[in-house]
This record gives structure tokens, C-alpha cells and sequence, in this order.
């Protein structure tokens, strides 16, 4: 009988010190000052966040985005493979992000629900997510070609503003096309400038016909992606492209951000292209048979840049430059490598929780765990006395048991799952009480100590049993077929009842067993 105790005390002991192993990195982690985090060196920081519990984004902060697949450009029986595709593609996109434990899953046939813990950047991180990516390779119209269109396009417009009844504050708006170019001449490149202080106007122009009937069958208008700065303007490019692209992103293998792609700006960011071995030799072919001509790299239906094509390519190497902050090219970069989304999408419902909001469900949800954990704790020491100190111990252990489990699968704890906590130390109270009444039943029939604690723990398994497998059960499809917060609950619940079957049975009998054994014993305080 010694030599079982022997045995299972050092289990328990090794299974305690794996557990404070596991649970070390998140207590440094969380019990650091910000002042003392920015003091290590910057891996050990990421050794730790990594190692440590993570937290939901109802605990920490964070963004909650809900998007929409636009269907229009779909069948039916297409949104199935869409939503699949888009799910993926979001996913590496939001990895390469570096967001840590992201949640993002289906809602219903066309909408995706994610969830981005700790990340506050909003603007940045709509931008990524909400970005299609479709690249295309076009070649610009010949400078004759262009000119002729944008003047033609301008007299329609300028008949259009001829016949329409206006008044003197509507002259300004109605300003010609052409009267809006300052260096139509002497532009060094194939396409219109614009400044940015008459953008609305012209965009406004353009809306007001039906660009498609006016230009040429094989021609069509993109706006330059960022402003560029030209003799003392900021404005934009309306470049005239072919409308056949030569090439799609489907060609690309790789996209990295690098300093110094652009020679007239040494040290910008800029994004370099690797194609792969089909995208290579389209674009050997495409480079070879239009040295000279300048070709447009198309960013959703916006030129990122256009260069001239000075000689054949044969290496399927390409460059994006422009106004890029180095954000804006790692970020691009991203979603160029990763490939586009197969439609549109649109952002139907966003929020952001704040991190001091998170801070105050911490301390709501720990504080809910602490105070339950006391009453049930008075409880079980004035109504079971000594046996109630046992069954406090194997409570704690069972906490310590589900956190180093989380933190060692990697898993998040969230506010529902901290609910989950709550209940877990309920049940494992639960099953405690069931054997201590058996116990006290069996001390009052006249058994000895040694005898009532076995009939005690004997009688009572099955039920103990029968109501952690059932509870098991439960949280398991739950878990399977819940998402988001419900997820989390299931998951710390599950955890929570393997470790109760563990301690409120095995270490308590363990405990029961070794102090009924000992010579001279005749009184169990329960």
C-alpha cells in the first residue's frame, strides 16, 4: 500500500511541476510592467508572448470585423468554393499579419467573422483584410492614342456641360477636362495629371457619362493608385489602358518588400515580384514584344505604377514602386503573395474593444472565480471540517491543472471561458460532496475509517462518473459546433472535467486512503 502512495504522490508531483512549467511564461508575462517588457530584449519578449496564455479579444482588446462576400459576380453553386477560398487566403493574410490566435469563421453561406486579439490599428488592419488583391498587367495606350481619347472624352463632356442649365456657382465644377491639366505636354509619362484639389470635380465629370460607350472597345481609364507629386503639384494619374491584361497575379510566386526599388527615391519602399515559372515566360513574352512601351501594374482597378519597358525580362522579375509607407508595402507585399480574394467583400459590421474594457472584464471574471471559490470554500470547511481542506486542495490543483492546459495547447482564454472556470470549480465540488456523504453513510452503518472511505469512494464513482462523462459529452459537441466566445467556454469546461476526474477522486482517495491506513486512526474529521 506504501509503495501505490509512493508512486502516486510522485506522479502528482511531476504532474504538478510540468504544470507550473507550462504556467511560468504567462505569469511573468502578465505580472510585468510595460516598462520592465520594453527592458528585455525584443525575443525574449516573443518567447514569452508566445508560451503565455492568450487571451480573447473580450479579454485583452482587439477588433471584431464581419464580412460579406459579394455574390453578385457569383452562381450559387460557386459561394461554397468562395467562401472556402477567401476564408484561407484571409487566414494568411491575418498570420502574416502577426496577430496572435485570430479567430476567423464562417457565418451562414457568405459571411466570415473575425476576430483579431490585441490589435488596435483599425484603419491598417480593414485595409488588409478588406483588400481583393486582383493584380493585372496592362499595357498603356500609345501617347498619340491617349491624348486623342482624353480630348475626345473632354468635348462629350463639354457638349454635355454646354446643354445643361446652370449657374455661376456650378462654372467652376464645369471647368473642361483639359483646362485641369497643367503640364499636359510636358508629362514624362502616358497619362493625364490631375491635382488632388480637383479630384471630387473630375471624378464627378467622369460618373456623369457612361465612360464604356465613349472610349474604344479595346481601351479603358484607371486612376494612379497614391498621389504623386509633380513641378510643385500633388495630384493623380488618369492613365489609358489597354483593356485585355497581359498577365494576372496568378503569375506571381512571391512578393517582398524592399528599400530602394525606385531610382528617383533611393531609400522608398517598393515591392519586388517574383514570378513563377508560367508567370516567368508570360512576361519574357510580354517584355519582349513591347520594348519601348510602358506597362501598367494594375491594383484593383488603380495603376500602382507604370514603368517603360526598356528591354526583354527574361528572369520574371518585377517592381511596384510608388508612395508606399513601409507599412503600406509590407502590407501590400502580403496580400500580393498570399493571391486575391475570389470576390469582393464588404465590411458589414466592425467593432474595436478597448483594452482597458478588457482590463475591467479580467478583474470582473477573476473576481466572480475568487469569490465563488471562497463560499465554496466556507462551506466545505464548516460543513465537512477536515475532509473540506482535502477537497480544497484538490480544487486548487484542478485550477492549476486546466490553466497549465491552456496555456500548454496553446489555447485562449476568453470571458465565457472564464464562466467556464466558475462552473468547472462548482462540479468538482459536486463530486467531492457525493463521496463525502457515501463516507459519512458508511461511518454511521459502523465501518472503521479504512473500510467506510473504500465503500465511500466505491459507491460513489459510478455516479461521479456517469455525470462528468455526460457533461463531457456535451461540452465536446459544443465545442464542435459552437464558435467565437461559446467555443471558449466549451473548451475550458472540457479541460475542467478531465482534471476534476483526476483530483476530486484520485488525489483525494490518494490522501483519505493514506491517512486511514496509518496505525492508531479511528476518527476522520468529516
Amino acid at each position: 500500500m506504501r509503495g501505490n502512495f509512493r508512486w502516486k504522490l510522485i506522479s502528482l508531483i511531476a504532474l504538478l511541476g510540468l504544470s507550473v512549467y507550462a504556467l511560468l511564461p504567462s505569469l511573468r508575462y502578465y505580472t510585468m510592467s510595460p516598462e520592465q517588457l520594453a527592458a528585455l530584449p525584443a525575443e525574449k519578449v516573443d518567447h514569452l508572448r508566445d508560451n503565455a496564455l492568450k487571451l480573447g479579444l473580450d479579454l485583452q482588446g482587439g477588433m471584431h470585423l464581419v464580412l460579406e462576400l459579394d455574390r453578385s459576380t457569383l452562381r450559387d453553386s460557386e459561394v461554397p468554393a468562395a467562401m472556402d477560398r477567401a476564408i484561407q487566403i484571409l487566414r494568411n493574410r491575418v498570420d502574416r499579419f502577426g496577430v496572435a490566435e485570430p479567430t476567423i469563421q464562417p457565418q451562414g453561406e457568405d459571411r466570415i467573422v473575425i476576430e483579431l486579439p490585441g490589435l488596435l490599428d483599425k484603419e491598417r488592419a480593414v485595409k488588409l483584410i478588406g483588400q481583393t488583391a486582383r493584380l493585372e498587367f496592362k499595357l498603356l495606350k500609345a501617347e498619340v492614342e491617349t491624348r486623342r481619347i482624353i480630348e475626345r472624352l473632354d468635348r462629350i463632356l463639354a457638349t454635355r456641360v454646354a446643354g445643361a442649365e446652370t449657374d455661376s456657382a456650378e462654372i467652376e465644377f464645369m471647368r473642361p477636362l483639359t483646362e485641369r491639366m497643367p503640364f499636359w505636354p510636358e508629362m514624362p509619362f502616358q497619362g493625364a495629371f490631375f491635382p488632388e484639389s480637383d479630384m471630387l470635380e473630375v471624378q464627378g465629370l467622369l460618373a456623369s457619362v457612361d465612360i464604356d460607350s465613349i472610349l474604344p472597345i479595346d481601351a479603358q481609364l484607371h486612376w494612379g493608385r497614391n498621389p504623386e507629386p509633380y513641378q510643385g503639384y500633388l495630384g493623380r494619374i488618369l492613365y489609358v489602358c489597354d483593356r485585355r491584361s497581359q498577365m494576372d497575379g496568378s503569375g506571381v510566386s512571391n512578393a517582398v518588400r524592399r528599400i530602394g526599388g525606385d531610382p528617383t527615391r533611393p531609400n522608398a519602399s517598393s515591392i519586388s515580384l517574383n514570378m513563377n515559372a508560367q508567370g516567368a515566360r508570360k512576361f519574357r513574352r510580354i517584355t519582349s514584344q513591347n520594348v519601348g512601351r510602358f506597362l501598367a501594374i494594375v491594383l484593383d482597378d488603380k495603376v500602382a505604377s507604370a514603368p517603360r519597358i526598356k528591354e526583354r525580362i527574361p528572369t520574371g522579375q518585377a517592381s511596384i514602386t510608388g508612395s508606399f509607407t513601409d507599412e503600406e508595402a509590407k502590407d501590400l507585399a502580403i496580400v500580393l503573395q498570399i493571391g486575391a480574394l475570389p470576390a469582393d467583400i464588404n465590411i458589414i459590421q466592425e467593432m474595436t474593444v478597448g483594452p482597458s474594457l478588457g482590463a475591467d472584464s479580467i478583474r470582473m471574471g477573476v473576481r466572480a472565480a475568487l469569490v465563488g471559490m471562497i463560499l465554496v470554500g466556507i462551506f466545505m470547511l464548516v460543513y465537512y471540517r477536515g475532509c473540506g481542506v482535502i477537497a480544497l486542495i484538490a480544487l486548487t490543483l484542478n485550477l492549476i491543472f486546466l490553466l497549465a492546459a491552456l496555456a500548454g495547447m496553446r489555447g485562449t482564454l476568453t470571458l465565457p471561458g472564464i464562466g467556464g472556470i466558475v462552473l468547472t470549480i462548482g462540479m468538482a465540488v459536486d463530486a467531492n460532496v457525493l463521496i463525502f456523504e457515501r463516507i459519512r453513510e458508511e461511518m454511521r452503518a459502523g465501518k472503521k475509517i479504512r473500510g467506510a472511505v473504500e465503500a465511500g469512494y466505491n459507491r460513489a464513482f459510478r455516479a461521479i462518473i456517469d455525470a462528468n462523462v455526460t457533461t463531457l459529452i456535451s461540452s465536446g459537441v459544443l465545442w464542435w459546433i459552437a464558435s467565437g466566445p461559446i467555443q471558449g467556454f466549451a473548451t475550458t469546461l472540457f479541460i475542467g472535467v478531465l482534471a476534476n476526474l483526476y483530483t476530486a477522486v484520485l488525489v483525494t482517495r490518494m490522501v483519505l486512503d493514506n491517512y486511514a491506513n496509518r496505525p492508531g486512526v479511528e476518527k476522520l474529521s468529516i
